[in-house]
């Protein structure tokens, strides 16, 4: 059971990062863009055509920081997968959702984001095939920490959860620190009084979409380091960024991470009690539960 325990906390901290993103654009711009996930998928393929790119032309970069299987350039290429990702997310929102949201309803941008994502997968497999792809070809050896129970445990897992929790305390900061946050802030609260007060609407939501594309690019970067790589990635975790972000409550940063959170440990503890078919399930059960409980989320504000 802990060792489930930390796999899920570990998948929690992914999905948080994924659900941040999320929630921001839900909140933002009032759609469920369920194209947002496969920036994930683009942020996990960018760090690994950079890889190859740096690996190949700087070679030194191509040795791992030991114990990690991370190298130099797997490094770097995330760092630049997650400006890759950001702009890709400014460009799919110039080119499809500012027209439709400009002419349609929230719901016309709903199916469109459907259309993103299937176009955005299928690039994905033209491009780079269905097959399996792993950033490093050396061997993860995991570390004991108990023998009774048996818990086990890799450098590159301890790594992840680290790197995680250091982006989130970074937007925090910016959040709440920075008058580029408190902006970002007032727009998510009321646009029209933000615009009044002087913040300029249009370059807000480009901020938010780079932030957006970028912190899914880094979740998807650290899903690959420690999983296998494949064109379906965006597809897994549509599911648990959503729930996360419903749980948390829509619009709450905060809320975001804490789902994530709940939803990656209930997935890891779902795995003990069920068939592994039925584990992944268990976010749509969470988002049911939610919505009947406190269809606010934990964090949301009750409208009436």
């Amino acid at each position: 059971m802990i060792q489930a325990l930390l796999d899920g906390v570990l998948t929690g901290a992914i999905i948080s990062l994924g659900a941040i993103g999320l929630t921001l654009i839900m909140h933002m711009l009032r759609f469920a863009n369920f194209s947002y996930a496969e920036l994930l998928a683009i942020g996990a393929y960018a760090s690994l055509v950079f890889d190859g790119l740096f690996s190949a032309l700087v070679p030194v970069l191509d040795n791992a920081f030991a114990p990690l299987t991370l190298t130099g350039a797997l490094a770097l290429a995330m760092v630049i997968a997650m400006l890759v990702t950001g702009l890709s997310a400014v460009i799919i929102d110039r080119l499809i959702f500012r027209r439709i949201r400009q002419n349609a309803d929230p719901l016309s941008m709903v199916f469109a984001s459907f259309g993103v994502a299937l176009v955005i997968r299928n690039v994905i497999v033209l491009i780079f095939g269905h097959h399996a792809q792993l950033y490093s070809q050396e061997i993860a050896r995991a570390h004991v920490l108990s023998f009774d129970p048996l818990i086990l445990i890799k450098p590159d897992q301890v790594f992840v959860l680290g790197l995680a929790l250091l982006l989130m305390l970074a937007l925090h900061l910016v959040l709440t620190r920075t008058t580029f946050g408190f902006a970002i802030r007032a727009v998510a609260e009321n646009p029209t009084l933000a615009q009044v007060a002087g913040v300029k609407l249009s370059a807000v939501i480009v901020a938010v979409w780079i932030i957006a594309g970028s912190l899914s690019a880094a979740a998807g970067t650290l899903y690959a380091l420690t999983n296998q790589l494949n064109p379906l990635i965006g597809h897994v975790f549509l599911l648990p960024v959503f729930a996360a972000t419903i749980v948390g409550g829509i619009g709450s940063v905060y809320g975001a991470v804490l789902g994530g959170f709940i939803v990656g440990i209930a997935s890891g503890l779902a795995l003990m009690l069920l068939p592994a078919g039925y584990a992944p399930a268990m976010p749509f059960l969470i988002i049911l539960a939610v919505l009947i409980v406190r269809p606010q989320g934990l964090f949301g504000e009750e409208t009436r």
